[in-house]
């Protein structure tokens, strides 16, 4: 029986390697792997937020009756963090060092606390609230296709 805890802070490491990864790249200035790695790292971010948006938060707001509470802050959070993964698709596009290197620093910084939030909060209370129905949830999260990032 896997957790939410578990399967969801997985899935953030791989999008924080492959953010790493792209960031190195953009560092390097070797602009054909950094795309390549951007890209995918966006593909990774958009299906991590489709499967909280799209399946975890509406099972945890049905069962709790919380829909300003703590997916409310996600929500948010995660709108400010496709607008800066917007612009630095257009860095990178752009082959713009300083500019990506400057909003990549901003998205660590917002993802970091983001994930320590839904890691020790947003989380854990998913499991709780949702035990009876918690493998499904992570069934309908794992069957969720991964598309092109959202424009």
């Amino acid at each position: 029986m896997r957790t939410i805890v578990d399967f969801m802070g997985t899935d953030h490491r791989a999008c924080d390697d492959l953010f790493a990864s792209a960031e190195d790249a953009v560092a390097q200035k070797n602009w054909d792997s950094a795309r390549g790695l951007f890209e995918r790292f966006q593909k990774a971010m958009a299906h991590h937020l489709a499967m909280e948006e799209d399946v975890l938060f509406p099972a945890f707001e049905a069962r709790t009756g919380m829909s300003s509470g703590p997916t409310g802050v996600m929500r948010t959070e995660h709108a400010q963090m496709r607008g800066l993964l917007q612009e630095m698709a257009i860095a990178v596009a752009n082959a713009d060092h300083d500019r990506y290197l400057g909003l990549s620093e901003t998205l660590n910084m917002l993802m970091q606390q983001h994930n320590l939030k839904e890691e020790n909060m947003l989380y854990p209370m998913s499991d709780q609230v949702l035990a009876a129905a918690r493998d499904e949830v992570v069934r309908s999260m794992e069957a969720m296709p991964v598309q092109d990032a959202a424009p």
